[in-house]
């Protein structure tokens, strides 16, 4: 039976989905796409991509910590981005999260995000 995983410290869903599942028989952790939005105002915190990705990775830290895992347990990752010409400063500032034993990782560029996002970052992680 799958786990809801729910935390104040990330956004709240903005559509009928959950901030992550657990799939128990499985150990493993499902976490939905987190942009760079402030949980306490529902505002994305800037309209610069270095803002929005740091402000992702809080709140992907957050949803991982409330499931039981970190940044440590990710085995694949997939990041979405409005613009292909942000992948080096997203990549920069995914390596100060994610520092060893990198997961799995796609990146695609896409035409647009939620609340017009600039980033937008799932992961899936062992429990």
């Amino acid at each position: 039976m799958k786990k809801i995983v729910s935390t104040s410290q990330a956004p709240k869903a903005i559509g009928p989905y959950n901030q992550a599942i657990i799939e128990p028989k499985l150990g493993l952790l499902f976490t939905s796409g987190q942009i760079g939005m402030d949980p306490q105002t529902g505002q994305l915190v800037g309209n610069d991509i270095h803002s929005q990705t740091v402000r992702a990775f809080t709140n992907l830290k957050a949803v991982l910590e409330a499931g039981g895992c970190g940044f440590e347990n990710v085995i694949k990752s997939t990041i979405f981005l409005k613009n292909m010409d942000d992948f080096a400063a997203v990549n920069e500032i995914y390596a100060e999260h994610v520092i060893k034993d990198f997961p799995a990782r796609s990146t695609v560029e896409v035409a647009r995000l939620p609340k017009d996002a600039m980033v937008e970052i799932e992961m899936i992680a062992s429990i």
